[in-house]
């Protein structure tokens, strides 16, 4: 199905699964509790879309991390950087290759695991922009970020983290900031339909540290 993304003063119609629930594999979820969260555009990944879009990206090497179908890179990408986008699911990677194709981007996506980044995606690093959207509903992922982030990044880089208000971004946050991380938020109302997480998506930014910004961040 055809879906358009609301971002800004952009025209970002993407190309995705109808159902989320069609794409479940049973063996997938008994081996590591995997869902396709990645076949919707959800609250979080709208507002990304909304913040990015307001950017000059012109230059700008970007990466979206955990984005499905990658529709931050997409808005990266049409504001001028060079951008990629980065998931668990091969069939997501492979949605988000089409659909950059068809509008023409320079972008890029990749399958990665995040406590086993692959080379490629390490060497194109580091980032002046790492963003994601709804990554942090798991305890366990707040711990897999803390290790990958800081490796993508340069003392000039800037993290953005559209959070629907999940309860397990306080310790991913409460770390980053206790790591020495400068730290804002802001609260940005939902464009287009509200789910149950709410109206508000919480958009945290992070800073490096001036020094060790490469090491890891315990959750």
């Amino acid at each position: 199905m055809w879906e358009d993304v609301p971002a800004g003063d952009l025209a970002l119609r993407i190309r995705r699964p109808p159902s989320a629930e069609d794409l479940l594999d049973e063996e997938e979820f008994a081996d590591d509790e995997r869902l396709p969260y990645w076949a919707e555009v959800w609250p979080s990944g709208r507002v990304l879309c909304g913040v990015l879009a307001e950017m000059d990206l012109s230059g700008h090497n970007v990466i979206e991390i955990g984005g499905g179908i990658g529709t931050g890179a997409m808005v990266a990408a049409m504001r001028g950087a060079r951008a990629l986008n980065t998931d668990w699911y091969a069939a997501a990677v492979e949605f988000s290759r089409w659909n950059a194709r068809n509008l023409r981007l320079d972008m890029d996506a990749q399958v990665m695991d995040w406590r086993d980044p692959p080379a490629q995606v390490l060497a194109r690093g580091p980032y002046d922009l790492v963003v994601g959207a709804d990554i942090l509903y798991e305890a366990r992922n707040g711990e897999a970020l803390g290790l990958l982030v800081p490796a993508l990044c340069e003392p000039s880089t800037e993290v953005i983290i559209a959070d629907p208000r999940r309860p397990d971004a306080r310790a991913f946050v409460d770390g980053m900031q206790a790591a020495g991380w400068a730290y804002r938020r802001e609260d940005l109302p939902v464009p287009g339909r509200i789910d149950e997480t709410g109206a508000i998506v919480h958009v945290h930014r992070f800073r490096p540290p001036a020094r060790k910004h490469n090491e890891p961040v315990v959750i």
